[in-house]
């Protein structure tokens, strides 16, 4: 004879579980007058046939004809109301899963107007957190038959649905913004993905209550990213890998030295590369020319981000140089100020 169930409940703080099913196996049996106990962020819902019934918020609750009217229309008037009948109950956690890890496993490519090749490669990474929101929702859009639902296996795809969100806003943003001035906007786009996400999160019956941008930088390796794209040509794939060249430079243990050295190497590699492409079929001369025009188009007095274009290095480069006293330049508040001199003289030596 199937077990007759007279007290429902689910004692377990659910920290990594989602939705339990009640008994894990078979059929819970219940009766008119059953308890049912439901406690602090949980409800429970109540399931026939694939359907969702009725509901149950925190609390000590009896089944009667009163407070679960769908469910009794299952069921006959016989024995005074007190009929066995069987139903599939399933606690779930409302509670607010905090910081959850999201990042960019692969780069995503912006815009970079007006800065280098008007394109980037960004990664990133943060946190969020949600709640079920409407529990008889999740359950039948997610749950189905199973036993019991984790925390592990939603993950996955709201990070893809994160994501997605992420780089549309990136996409949109970086129509007006460079990526400097996309990397100083981390809680306004946090916002942004989290309005456009709500409604996806909501479709599967959840609440994303918050999203924030750990860290949103340029990818180390853009240039053989974006050469795979097919972004590139020779010539600037030639200079971008010179700059991770110099980046090396940077970390070695002669600190500046290093940079030093990498930057002029770096720099002559590009420049040859460049001038035996780009100067096929042209004379000396000419190559002469378009140096000296070059070096006429330096302004006077530079920012580090305007020094980083001329040297086609990172910005961060250049203020490594700055730091570790290889190029001079002046400290005005929090920003540096570089002059022409200063920077031709850093390349002669």
């Amino acid at each position: 004879m199937a077990r007759i169930f007279d007290v429902v409940e689910y004692p377990n703080e659910m920290n990594d579980e989602l939705v339990h099913r009640f008994p894990e196996t078979g059929i819970c049996d219940l009766r008119i007058g059953s308890q049912v106990i439901v406690r602090e962020s949980q409800r429970v819902v109540f399931m026939r046939d694939g359907q969702a019934l009725d509901s149950f918020g925190p609390g000590r609750h009896t089944i009667v004809t009163a407070n679960i009217p769908l469910l009794t229309d299952f069921i006959g008037k016989a024995f005074n109301d007190r009929t066995p009948f069987t139903a599939e109950v399933y606690f779930v956690s409302t509670k607010e899963f905090p910081d959850r890890k999201w990042g960019t496993a692969q780069p995503i490519m912006v815009k970079n107007a007006g800065v280098g090749l008007g394109v980037a490669l960004l990664t990133g990474y943060g946190t969020y957190s949600f709640n079920i929101s409407d529990p008889q929702q999740f359950v039948t859009q997610i749950m189905g038959a199973k036993s019991s639902y984790q925390l592990s296996e939603i993950e996955g795809r709201f990070r893809i649905m994160l994501l997605s969100k992420l780089q549309d806003i990136l996409s949109t943003t970086g129509e007006k913004k460079n990526v400097f001035e996309l990397i100083s906007l981390t809680e306004e786009l946090g916002a942004g993905i989290r309005a456009k996400a709500q409604d996806d999160f909501a479709a599967l019956g959840c609440l994303l209550k918050s999203f924030y941008i750990g860290s949103l930088k340029p990818s180390e390796k853009s240039a053989e990213e974006l050469r795979a794209m097919g972004m590139l040509d020779m010539a600037t794939y030639a200079q971008l890998q010179a700059s991770d060249a110099m980046r090396e430079a940077a970390n070695n243990p002669g600190g500046g030295a290093g940079l030093t050295a990498g930057i002029g190497a770096g720099l002559g590699i590009g420049n040859v590369l460049s001038q035996s492409l780009a100067g096929i079929g042209q004379n000396q001369p000419q190559v002469g020319s378009a140096n000296v025009a070059a070096a006429a188009a330096i302004p006077s007095v530079m920012t580090t981000a305007e020094a980083a274009n001329v040297l086609k290095v990172a910005e961060a480069d250049v203020i490594a140089a700055i730091t570790s006293g290889g190029l001079k330049a002046k400290k005005i508040g929090e920003s540096y100020r570089i002059s022409k001199e200063a920077l031709e003289n850093f390349l002669k030596e």
